[in-house]
């Protein structure tokens, strides 16, 4: 496959780099050793052959080190995203789902700036993704937590003052959606909220409905942060929340909970800390644990790595998991 490819020097790197221009090119850092890495690049070679004009790289981190440390990576699988030889996006971790959404994300945006027809409906197919993103979308300049103009912070404190639930996309990181959700909305100015994926409109509709009470049944509510902790470690009979995943640990004490879960047998699941914040500092007040990782079974906290080890020493660790003792 032609854009499916193997850098093992930093020439070819940036050859590769070179030779996409400002299309999309997708760079895998990977070790032969780690069998997650194996497992996502059959998920590129998928990804190679649905998007033909984005090129797919595979560099072995510890084989090409200049690489590796100058744009910091710690551990694989990482994918860094690059368009025009400049680095725009970073996955860390084995997240088919993700990386298949940011391929797509970007390749749109890249091939368009390349000149490459991607057709009107895979941009509105995109945009219609965007807006379903969350029950309640919010389209501004910046972010929920820096907005970057006064309309945009006006918007984000209504909604905050009325605890509505909402996810935020920053038009200024994507000229694309900038420009072409206005025609696709048919309203010309922003912010401009979604909920349920219709238009609700932008900041003067916002301030009506806030007015007249009814901004609440428009737009979802927001959850306590009890009840979605509490919905999270129900997810699964047993959950682990650590640094990482159950395909890339990010720090020694997650590294060995996962070896001993692993031994066990038993089915798990994981949740990463470092991808939210909120639940992070949250978790520690509500299971009175101020440590990771936590090992949740039946939504009962059993303790951290020091309470795995017990158990396993003293042979009750199976048993526990499976909720028998």
């Amino acid at each position: 496959m032609a854009n499916l490819v193997e850098a093992t020097t930093n020439q070819q790197f940036e050859d590769f780099l070179a030779k996409a221009g400002k299309c999309l090119t997708v760079v895998h850092f990977q070790a032969a050793w780690a069998p997650q890495c194996g497992q996502m690049n059959e998920v590129m070679a998928v990804l190679a052959k649905e998007h033909t004009h984005t090129t797919f790289v595979k560099l072995e981190a510890e084989a090409v080190p200049e690489v590796s440390e100058k744009y910091e990576i710690a551990s694989v699988p990482t994918f860094l995203f690059f368009k025009g030889g400049e680095k725009v996006d970073r996955l860390d971790g084995a997240h088919a789902p993700e990386l298949t959404k940011k391929v797509e994300r970007l390749a749109v945006a890249g091939n368009a700036a390349a000149g490459v027809d991607s057709g009107t409906t895979d941009l509105n197919q995109r945009l219609k993704k965007l807006i379903n993103a969350a029950p309640c979308m919010l389209f501004i300049k910046g972010s929920s937590q820096e907005p970057r103009c006064g309309f945009s912070r006006q918007i984000v404190g209504l909604l905050k003052e009325h605890n509505i639930q909402f996810s935020t996309f920053d038009i200024l990181s994507d000229e694309e959606v900038r420009q072409e959700l206005k025609t696709y909305s048919n309203w010309p100015t922003y912010p401009q909220l979604y909920a349920n994926g219709e238009l609700v409109g932008g900041l003067d509709i916002v301030k009506e409905l806030a007015e007249s009470g009814e901004l609440e049944s428009t737009c979802p509510k927001a959850v306590t942060l009890e009840h979605r902790l509490k919905t999270i470690i129900n997810q699964s009979p047993v959950m682990v929340f650590m640094k990482g995943n159950k395909e890339a640990a990010k720090c020694g004490f997650s590294r060995q909970t996962l070896e001993l879960m692993n031994d066990t047998g038993v089915d798990y699941n994981t949740f990463d800390i470092l991808q939210d914040e909120e639940v992070r500092q949250g978790l520690k007040t509500y299971s009175n644990w101020p440590t990771y990782p936590q090992l949740y079974v039946k939504g009962d906290l059993i303790g951290g790595l020091d309470i795995l080890k017990e158990l396993k020493e003293s042979g009750e660790l199976v048993s526990v998991l499976k909720g028998e003792s």
